[in-house]
């Protein structure tokens, strides 16, 4: 049986010497391993359709088992984010929490639309980081989690200078800060663009500017909320991390070579 559907690339793994297993999230079928046979040849008309984040059209046979790739025809290559280490790091590490959010075989239209959104937000530009931030919060109901965000998770008031409790799994107001001594405390930006991102359909997503303290403040409540309530593992997470690390080193000796002997 042939089947056409249209998917990206979210995971790829070599076998033998010229075949390549090619794991494809797409909108028809959900997520579905397939086998690439010869793609790992550079002279392989499947050799640019398996690389990891393209966007394609794919011609697939088989039945309930691994299906066979056929062909595919390019929709999108992705480039700018293949090519770029701190962009294909931050895709790298969406699509393995993508792998691991969902179920082989189950289709989720909606979700592979936010995945080709943010893929390509990425590359034409967009901040990374931020959509990377977007993307993790708006994949927390598959893991069965869902933070309260639009009020107080105690009194349910929406307005106040608010706070993150992670033990009561949501924002915590000014009135009810008393309640959790190990709340997180977060600025006022930080709780406006969390609940942008939670609740924005991306359609509307105009061009954000975030500075470095606000993207701390987002990363230290989303990925303690996920070691927290989630609790995967996953090596490209490790690998962003060694980034951020390299990154912050490089910018205090860039700062230390500006800085002016006394």
């Amino acid at each position: 049986m042939l089947q056409k559907c249209e998917g990206i690339v979210i995971r790829t793994k070599d076998y033998g010497e010229t075949n390549k297993v090619v794991t494809l999230f797409t909108r028809e079928l959900g997520k579905t391993a397939v086998m690439a046979r010869g793609a790992k040849k550079t002279n392989s008309r499947l050799s640019s359709v398996s690389q990891m984040f393209t966007h394609a059209q794919y011609l697939i046979q088989g039945g309930s088992g691994m299906g066979s790739l056929q062909q595919g025809e390019m929709l999108h290559s992705s480039r700018v984010l293949k090519e770029d280490l701190y962009k294909a790091a931050h895709a790298s590490f969406m699509a393995e929490l993508l792998d691991k959010a969902t179920e082989d075989r189950k289709p989720n239209p909606f979700l592979f639309e936010l995945t080709r959104q943010c893929f390509g937000l990425i590359n034409s530009g967009y901040d990374e980081e931020v959509i990377c931030y977007i993307y993790e919060l708006k994949l927390l109901p598959l893991f069965g989690v869902e933070p309260v965000l639009n009020r107080c998770v105690n009194c349910g008031q929406g307005e106040g200078d608010f706070s993150f409790s992670f033990r009561m799994n949501g924002f915590l107001c000014h009135r009810c800060s008393s309640v959790d001594d190990y709340k997180l405390p977060l600025s006022a930006k930080a709780v406006r663009l969390l609940r942008l991102f939670y609740f924005l359909d991306l359609d509307r997503l105009g061009k954000l500017s975030v500075s470095d303290r606000t993207k701390l403040e987002l990363k230290r409540v989303i990925r303690t909320y996920y070691d927290e309530y989630v609790g995967v593992f996953l090596k490209s997470r490790s690998f962003l991390d060694q980034l951020d690390r390299m990154k912050q080193t490089i910018g205090d000796i860039h700062k230390n070579e500006k800085t002016p002997p006394e």
